[in-house]
């Protein structure tokens, strides 16, 4: 059964950092729309299961060029937050013949559940807004068969950013683009031996990243042979009661979503240990041990875990994580395809 998106309740009381980001966007927005700017839809990968899917996308304004939108999906560095949000928006959900109506929240995003009929595997969804071209959004529908699945952070995990430096972090998300950014040696493959050994195993790619990036670290995971799959990333700036959004409350109330959504299905968690996956994924263990078919967490060097604040780990190895579950730690996706294969986990 779909869960309610939280986006669809409404909020009344705003932190004063949300209400004069409001008020800058709106004068903004009434200037930009006076010179012809126009609405853009840009479309995330969405998911679902047979009887409905799970639709995202965000509507921000842009020049009035029909070349806009595709200058907007790359978009590379600071400039990806330098955005406008066309926010509070009627979008159409367009889907088997049936058409849903839904609004985009004040940061011009949308994040809800449709029922639909789709069949399992890759299918599409059109999103349109008034005076704007309709835009197809990839949606992955996961077979009721399917048992496995894998939830993977990036940072760190299938992209090396040594994030947790403020610094380098800083660089790495407004400087920085795809194509300098190298992959975590063996991960691709990994993931791509996988969902080979599990027919229809989905991949979520899950961060703690703001959405204006999902562009960008599309290409970088098409780029790499990644698996295609989901982003599941957070919206970056003032909420209605705080400054910025809890990246490790995300990652958890994600992973919970993901075990009510799909009961069935037992995850491979896959993170690192230079932030706080371990935590993180020890705590959704313990509470779901039902939906957990393992963890794997790729081991830092000692200089990137020295840069991340960590301690190095030490070497490859396996363990027993809380209710029995499998825990696996090696430095690259190659030793820890060797562990999961010694732990019977493929």
């Amino acid at each position: 059964m779909p869960p309610t998106t939280a986006g669809q309740l409404a909020v009344t009381n705003l932190h004063r950092a949300a209400r004069i980001e409001d008020a800058v966007h709106h004068l903004v927005e009434r200037r930009l729309r006076r010179t012809g700017w126009r609405i853009n839809i840009i479309a995330y990968t969405g998911y679902g299961a047979p009887g409905w899917v799970r639709v995202m996308c965000r509507v921000l304004l842009g020049r009035p060029d029909t070349r806009q939108r595709g200058r907007l999906e790359k978009v590379r560095g600071w400039r990806s937050f330098a955005t406008l949000p066309a926010k509070h928006v009627t979008v159409t959900i367009e889907t088997g013949g049936v058409r849903h109506e839904t609004q985009a929240d004040r940061s011009g995003f949308v994040d809800t559940v449709v029922e639909a009929d789709l069949p399992p595997g890759w299918g599409s969804v059109r999103l349109t807004v008034p005076d704007a071209e309709p835009v197809e959004a990839p949606v992955r529908i996961l077979d009721p068969e399917v048992r496995f699945g894998v939830v993977s952070d990036i940072d760190d995990t299938v992209m090396v950013t040594a994030l947790p430096r403020p610094l380098l972090a800083g660089w790495n998300t407004f400087v920085l683009d795809e194509h300098a950014r190298a992959a975590v040696p063996g991960m691709a493959v990994l993931y791509e031996r996988l969902v080979t050994a599990h027919p229809g195993a989905p991949v979520f790619y899950l961060s703690t990243g703001a959405w204006n990036v999902a562009p960008t670290l599309t290409r970088f995971l098409s780029r790499h042979l990644y698996p295609a799959g989901p982003l599941l990333l957070t919206n970056w700036g003032p909420t209605h009661d705080r400054w910025f959004r809890s990246g490790r409350e995300h990652k958890r109330a994600t992973l919970a979503r993901l075990a009510k959504e799909f009961p069935e299905v037992r995850w491979l968690l896959v993170g690192d240990d230079g932030q706080h996956d371990q935590e993180i994924y020890r705590e959704f263990a313990a509470a779901n041990p039902d939906n957990v078919a393992g963890v794997a967490i790729r081991r830092l060097s000692p200089t990137q875990a020295v840069l991340a604040g960590t301690l190095p780990a030490p070497a490859g190895q396996s363990s027993t994580g809380p209710v029995g579950q499998k825990w696996l730690s090696a430095p690259d996706g190659a030793g820890l395809w060797t562990l999961l294969r010694g732990a019977g986990l493929v």
